[in-house]
């Protein structure tokens, strides 16, 4: 529910971690598919793809990206401290 300008000043103390990508319907498709295959929600899947697309680091404790190893290595918050 929050505006682009909102979102854009809560992540302007760490912009220089981060990167925004949009993801194009090629991945969108591949995500889709992802998710049915390996069980995991189409949002992770898309994430996952998004990050090895754009060679960015993946930061979450989501359990579900235990199942896209082969697509990206995920980090956990902590390993980045």
């Amino acid at each position: 529910g929050y505006q682009p300008g909102e979102i854009e000043e809560m992540f302007r103390p760490l912009r220089q971690f981060l990167i925004f990508v949009e993801a194009i319907m090629k991945e969108v498709s591949k995500a889709k598919d992802l998710s049915k295959k390996r069980g995991v929600p189409r949002g992770d899947a898309l994430h996952a793809l998004l990050a090895r697309d754009n060679s960015a680091t993946m930061v979450t404790l989501d359990r579900h990206f235990q199942k896209l190893l082969d697509i990206i290595e995920p980090k956990r918050p902590q390993d980045l401290i």
